[in-house]
């Protein structure tokens, strides 16, 4: 079995170019509560191992990284020189996504009254989920009709695996499924669309198929 390791927050050091891939130092801390008469887990420092395609597809760059709270899932490494991990542990990177911020509380209370009805308005407005980038609605998954085709293949479980864990941190899938408009017939996301209901999300991000209009 694979060795496993997601590593979230805010990275504590800047990109650092190394032949033909970056790096950059992440710091998880151990649990202040462990079991009784077992030691206290400590902090460590990853050097997380990443290629330019991988930045690029999570928006990351030079400028922003160290501002971003992100997760990266991936492999932990011993097997790398000194030199290009300064961290305890190497990370070898599979996925590595942006974490939404949490939307800031609302401003404060008029000081005249509102109607019943705005207030209605606003709270439903503030309950509307945040997709993943490309997400143009949400959908309840019962709505979404799966192809046989799809049906009869099974996704890479350790992938499958990434996205379940990346559900349970951020809240959200981390890509929209597509649909076709008007059938509501999955085209891609198959894997996306297993997790959802594995984890017995009512509602989930889409984005709707494109097509092209022959002259």
């Amino acid at each position: 079995m694979a060795h496993k390791i997601t590593l979230t927050g805010k990275p504590m050091s800047a990109l650092r170019l190394k032949k033909n891939f970056y790096t950059f130092d992440m710091e998880e801390k151990g649990s202040p509560a462990v079991p009784k008469g077992l030691p206290a887990s400590s902090t460590i420092t990853y050097t997380v191992f990443i290629n330019q395609k991988q930045l690029k597809k999570a928006g990351l760059t030079e400028e922003n990284i160290q501002n971003q709270k992100i997760m990266v899932q991936g492999e932990p490494t011993l097997d790398v020189p000194v030199d290009d991990c300064p961290g305890e542990i190497g990370v070898v990177c599979f996925q590595v996504s942006v974490i939404p911020e949490k939307q800031k509380e609302a401003v404060q209370e008029e000081k005249e009254p509102v109607k019943e009805q705005e207030k209605k308005e606003e709270v439903k407005a503030e309950e509307q989920p945040k997709g993943p980038e490309g997400t143009e609605d949400f959908i309840s998954l019962d709505q979404i009709e799966v192809p046989e085709s799809f049906l009869q293949t099974r996704p890479n479980p350790y992938k499958t695996q990434l996205v379940i864990d990346y559900v349970k941190q951020a809240g959200i899938l981390d890509e929209p499924i597509t649909i076709n408009r008007e059938t509501k017939v999955l085209t891609d996301g198959y894997r996306r669309y297993i997790v959802a209901e594995k984890l017995e999300m009512k509602t989930v991000p889409v984005m709707y198929e494109k097509t092209s209009v022959k002259s």
